[in-house]
């Protein structure tokens, strides 16, 4: 029986509205179809400006440093992105995972109230950070009934998102929604990063895209002949995309495909037919990318906590209240608009991106490098214990597919020990292992972000992988089952 926390939700799961799933077999081209129009979706509310905001070019941007992985875009419906949606998944598997509340993932039943108590909570944790991004004085000072304006309209925009990602998610599409606006986010930020032939003010002269920037200081040398300024656009400062960052990100692009196609193979056989044998794979990244978003979110968390407390309490006479500022954190607004840690905790949880800032404080670095690959750790062990990854879940299922390794009886429980000599400690270095791709991916400046590069890829890779399958069940229709699309 589930807890009666997850009990409690019932009525709430049969008001909040839902997608049904297909009830027929949706072909690989129609999935295909209604993927590419969430995505076009999705890119069309995040072009749409809140209704009621002032229109300021240099108005803060409270998410800027982790809008990719939020997949939010600043004043816009898509304002808050899926920080709800990885929010509310990230609390119910620390649930799940510390025992809090009792459930059995395998229960259809349970694994049904489930999904749909996490849809409820994504639900309330979009009011919440609306009113909480509102009360943050993200848009200045507005009227009451302005706030209640721009609050229903990230609400109705937030139930959207949700219900889409539920929708691919439920069969119409392929893989997730939240895999899907990532994808839109972060391809549109290394475009404008790279490709963007707009100044901006206070910048060193040339276009903001690191590539348009590069050549045309390549032209301006030729004139002038001084090409040791060639060596400045490498490393441009002031927070602008620059080829040291471009060359990052190509070589982590392949880095990551690289090892991606990294794996242990475990030999396996089917217990009833002798000479029928293969390999059951475990990857390198066994963990994907899942801890890299669970722990951005905790981020996410403690630094709008710590803004908003800023933006109230920054200049109390209270000393309580100021040394609560003092701990979580103090910002300066820069002239682009942007909200920047100055110290405490938000700024060690913040990275430094680029070599010259990494320079200028190495502290700052090592501190957010370690408590970063610490958190990486910890939610990919979670995940792993949540999502059925574990040893355990690993040998009922290959025993309920009649499957043994060579040489060992066809039990779980040989089965979980000889998977635990290799799943726990894959767990931990993969972690450490996307970690550490992200954090010196940031440090080097790479586009779109270390984390959103490597959300990136590993998300293309999986979509890949996702697209063969459908193409295998198709033509032939009996392995569905085995593949898992049933």
């Amino acid at each position: 029986m589930p807890s009666k926390f997850l009990q409690a939700f019932s009525p709430l799961i049969r008001i909040t509205p839902e997608v049904k799933p297909p009830t027929r077999r949706v072909s690989l081209r129609e999935k295909l179809g209604w993927t590419l129009l969430v995505m076009i979706i999705y890119i069309i509310m995040s072009n749409i400006p809140l209704y009621g905001i002032p229109h300021s070019p240099h108005a803060p941007d409270v998410f800027y440093s982790i809008r990719v992985v939020l997949a939010s875009s600043r004043g816009t419906l898509t304002e808050l992105g899926i920080g709800p949606i990885v929010t509310a998944g990230l609390l119910m598997q620390v649930l799940v995972g510390s025992r809090m509340i009792d459930i059995d993932l395998s229960d259809p039943e349970d694994r049904a109230l489930f999904t749909g108590v996490q849809k409820v909570l994504a639900i309330l944790l979009t009011m919440v950070q609306a009113v909480m991004y509102i009360a943050s004085g993200a848009y200045g000072r507005i009227a009451f009934n302005t706030a209640v304006l721009i609050f229903f309209q990230l609400l109705f925009a937030g139930i959207i998102i949700i219900l889409m990602d539920e929708m691919i998610q439920k069969g119409w599409g392929i893989g997730s929604g939240v895999s899907i606006f990532i994808i839109a986010g972060v391809a549109d930020r290394i475009m404008w990063n790279a490709f963007s032939p707009f100044s901006i003010p206070n910048g060193d002269g040339y276009a903001y895209g690191a590539v348009i920037a590069f050549f045309q200081a390549v032209g301006n040398a030729w004139n002038t002949g001084k090409w040791n300024e060639l060596i400045s656009i490498l490393n441009r400062g002031k927070n602008l995309p620059d080829m040291t960052g471009v060359i990052t990100t190509i070589i982590l692009f392949i880095v990551i495909v690289y090892i991606e196609t990294c794996r242990i193979e475990i030999p396996v056989a089917y217990s009833r037919f002798r000479g029928i044998r293969g390999t059951y794979p475990i990857r390198l990244m066994y963990v994907s990318v899942i801890p890299v978003i669970f722990a951005q979110a905790f981020y996410a968390i403690i630094l709008f906590t710590s803004q908003l407390t800023w933006r109230r309490w920054g200049d109390s006479e209270n000393a309580f209240l100021r040394l609560i500022v003092d701990i979580l954190g103090r910002y300066e607004i820069t002239e682009e608009g942007i909200v920047k840690p100055t110290t405490g905790l938000a700024y060690y949880l913040s990275p430094p991106r680029g070599i010259q800032a990494v320079i200028e404080d190495p502290v700052r670095a090592v501190t957010y490098m370690v408590l970063f690959l610490i958190l990486c750790v910890i939610f990919g062990v979670l995940w792993v214990e949540v999502s059925g990854m574990a040893p355990a879940d690993i040998a009922k299922q290959l025993v309920q597919a009649g499957l043994q390794v060579p040489g060992f009886r066809s039990s779980e429980r040989i089965l979980e020990r000889i998977f635990k000599r290799y799943i726990p400690p894959v767990t931990i270095f993969s972690g450490i292992l996307i970690g550490l791709l992200a954090v010196f991916a940031d440090f080097l400046g790479a586009l779109g972000t270390g984390v959103g590069i490597l959300l990136f890829v590993d998300i293309l890779y999986q979509y890949y992988q996702l697209i063969l399958r459908e193409q295998l069940a198709e033509l032939h229709p009996a392995v569905r089952a085995f593949l898992g699309l049933e």
